[in-house]
């Protein structure tokens, strides 16, 4: 069987597709480091340089979040140990803070040092 030009054009034009798709999906994150809070009412996205503190509504009460300078943390809730409220301030992306008894997650995302391995882990 021969390969006839119109095939080597397929074959190129597909090669080229692919390498395009790994190179967009393997790049570096971009952007800044945003906060991501998940709770019964659903998911909000907010980003870590505009000052704010956010109301996030569970089973037990009120979850109360504050973004301020680069960073977030859960300010107060309504659980019975506030180990959430004890974890202090998040900043870098990967880093999460959960209030459990009442369904209330934080967590930093984007920015290039998702990428990075995190020594603990390793």
């Amino acid at each position: 069987m021969r390969l006839r030009p119109l095939d080597a054009i397929i074959i190129a034009a597909g090669a080229a597709l692919v390498a395009a798709s790994a190179a967009w999906a393997y790049a570096p994150g971009s952007g800044k480091p945003v906060a991501v809070i998940d709770g019964p009412g659903g998911r909000w996205v907010y980003p870590l340089d505009q000052g704010r503190v956010l109301s996030v509504s569970g089973p037990l009460g009120d979850t109360v979040i504050e973004i301020e300078g680069g960073k977030a943390r859960i300010a107060s809730s309504p659980c019975p140990d506030e180990t959430c409220v004890a974890a202090g301030s998040l900043s870098r992306p990967g880093q999460w803070s959960a209030c459990l008894p009442n369904r209330v997650m934080l967590r930093i995302e984007g920015g290039a040092e998702d990428e990075l391995v995190d020594a603990i882990a390793y």
